[in-house]
């Protein structure tokens, strides 16, 4: 009886695992990673990749930093490609559905291996709609759609078709991500595609309150147990893997490995066992190491809310803002100041020329469709040709002289074709360009505004907040918290809407620590806050800013703001500094409530500049 017994837990354990080595073959298939990638927008996720390597000062990265920054893009881009189901929509009214169980697969289900079918019945007009659960990746490429296991086995291909080692991860308490070996950190790496969360291996743990039992890794060359990886409560996961004994799960998983690598050559092997006892002491030495506490993990984002409730994934905001820490970051902003800075000689060429608002607001809204077609061409070869026929565009022609420094400011420059046409093309490195343009775009809008409410363009008009000029840049940022990946202090600071700085326990108090570098001090005159792009709730409503100028030893206030509302998201709100004079080599802002601090926990900023008065 005992041998009976122990023979039902190994076949329960393997039924587990053994589907999922099938599965990863399926990755392996020439013809299916070909499909995906002809999917995916590689040029974008290149430029976007190098983005943001360069908008952390690196300009020039290795290969295995470039493939690292791509692969975190790629989970970012499906992310938002492809599609979470709860209860799909109606096929034939698009109405919401309810569960009916389950069905028995047709053919054309069968072939791309869809084990599970769904029914639902339409609430409304009582269609019965089909939701094949597909296993094949070929598939999901065309429907983008489903649960984890859809998501992790379509992003698992997609990450296979780029070349990247890639392993399914199966976690007996019903999910299913990613993990990745990165070169760049050297180990293997946690991504899960349905949250868009990496290197996070504590997410389910900690930010769901998971009880982990067995967390097993599945590649082409054989089958892990990395649970150690995703716990730093051992003693309590072990108490709940009751499935089998230790022993008995460590042969299940070696002989299977052994199944997968029958056919490597002995030099992959030793490469192979190599890396499994590198990985094996990575294991035990991360279940050593000191848990962070001071790092903020969320709760389930994907799957309805009633789901994750059900499921004990759901975490509040409350929670989740309990705890948050950043560490100290260096902004890379110098192009921002830069290209406030050359507007100058553009709107004082406007005001000498006696421009009317609408003549200038013409010819800058011909600058900024100009850099749109130039965006829109390939970001390496970046060129575009001036068509002179509108009477901005001549204007602009005209004009080139003064937009040199823009230009410069851009990494662009002119040329004259053999056709006699005027051009805009790269004039140096085309990620340079690629930082400035959003920078330089938001800019444009802000300057057309401020021209639209100034009455008229007359020397008087020529003052900030017309003319951005001396803007603080390149300074060091810490504050009291900050939210991974996406709303990272120094996103305050790059000059675009598309970030932000979210604070997650910043509704009735947190602060921002601006520092300046190479022993510089500057007089603040003015600054900026701009609004987010969405929760209004969590916009500052009162804050003090203060300077200091022995680097923040001492702090002494240079402006107070109460009951300030933004009316509008990006909207940007200017203020003058009216404090007695104080030479700061730093500047902190407190903020003191958000506009609702009852219905939000958080607070965000979309921007802040601060304004230095001009030397001399």
């Amino acid at each position: 009886m005992m041998q009976q017994f122990a023979a039902s837990e190994t076949e329960q354990v393997e039924q587990r695992i053994r589907p999922y080595v099938d599965q990863v073959l399926m990755y392996e298939d020439p013809h299916r990673q070909e499909a995906a990638r002809k999917t995916v927008p590689v040029d974008k996720l290149e430029e976007k990749a190098l983005i943001a390597l360069a908008r952390e000062g690196n300009f020039k990265p290795t290969k295995n930093e470039q493939d690292h920054a791509f692969l975190l893009q790629l989970l970012f881009w499906f992310k938002q490609s492809f599609r979470w189901v709860n209860a799909p929509p109606c096929d034939s009214c698009n109405n919401e559905t309810v569960s009916q169980g389950m069905g028995v697969a047709n053919p054309s289900e069968s072939l791309y291996r869809a084990s599970r079918i769904e029914l639902y019945r339409c609430k409304l007009c009582s269609n019965v709609t089909r939701f094949p659960r597909y296993n094949d990746p070929m598939k999901l490429l065309e429907t983008r759609k489903g649960r984890c296991g859809e998501w992790a086995n379509c992003f698992t291909l997609y990450c296979r078709a780029f070349g990247y080692e890639s392993r399914l991860i199966l976690d007996f308490t019903d999910h299913v991500w990613t993990e990745c070996f990165s070169s760049y950190l050297g180990r293997w790496m946690h991504l899960d595609p349905c949250e868009g969360i990496f290197d996070n291996p504590l997410l389910y743990e900690k930010g769901w309150n998971k009880k982990l039992n067995y967390v097993i890794a599945i590649a082409k060359d054989g089958v892990y147990d990395v649970t150690k990886r995703y716990t730093k409560k051992w003693h309590d996961v072990l108490s709940r893997r009751v499935l089998t004994t230790e022993s008995t799960l460590a042969a299940i998983i070696f002989n299977i490995r052994g199944e997968c690598r029958k056919n490597t050559t002995p030099e992959m092997l030793l490469n192979l066992d190599k890396r499994d006892r590198s990985e094996a002491e990575e294991l035990e030495r991360s279940l050593s190491s000191k848990d962070d506490a001071s790092i903020s993990l969320p709760g389930r984002q994907s799957g309805d809310r009633e789901w994750r409730i059900s499921r004990s994934e759901f975490v509040s905001d409350d929670q989740y803002a309990s705890n948050s820490s950043c560490p100290l970051r260096r902004c890379v902003d110098e192009h921002v100041t830069k290209i406030y800075n050359a507007f100058f000689p553009v709107v004082c060429e406007l005001v000498e020329k006696s421009l009317d608002k609408s003549r200038a607001i013409e010819l800058l809204e011909t600058f900024k469709m100009i850099l749109v077609n130039l965006k829109n061409s390939p970001f390496k070869t970046r060129r575009t040709t001036i068509n002179a026929v509108s009477n901005g565009a001549r204007l602009f022609i005209e004009m080139l002289p003064h937009f040199a420094q823009l230009l410069n400011a851009l990494s662009l420059k002119r040329e004259s074709s053999v056709k006699g046409t005027t051009e805009i093309c790269l004039a140096s490195d085309p990620v340079k360009t690629s930082v400035a343009l959003p920078v330089v775009f938001h800019a444009l809008d802000d300057l057309i505004y401020n021209i639209n409410i100034c009455g008229k363009l007359t020397k008087e008009s020529l003052s900030w907040p017309l003319l951005k000029l001396n803007r603080i840049c390149s300074g060091i940022v810490l504050a009291s918290g900050e939210e991974l990946p996406f709303g990272i202090v120094t996103s305050t600071f790059d000059g675009t809407r598309m970030s932000k700085w979210k604070e997650p326990n910043g509704a009735t108090g947190c602060w921002i620590i601006y520092k300046l570098i190479d022993n510089q001090k500057h007089e603040l005159v003015a600054y900026e806050l701009m609004s987010a792009n969405d929760a209004p709730e969590a916009d500052p409503m009162d804050w003090v800013v203060e300077g200091s100028d022995d680097g923040g030893s001492t702090w002494h206030i240079l402006d107070k703001q109460i009951s300030q509302t933004f009316d509008t998201r990006f909207q940007r709100k200017t203020f003058e500094v009216k404090s007695p004079t104080l030479l700061a080599n730093a500047f902190r802002f407190r903020f003191l409530v958000v506009r609702d601090a009852k219905a939000t926990s958080q607070l965000q900023i979309g921007s802040i500049d601060l304004y230095a008065r001009k030397s001399g």
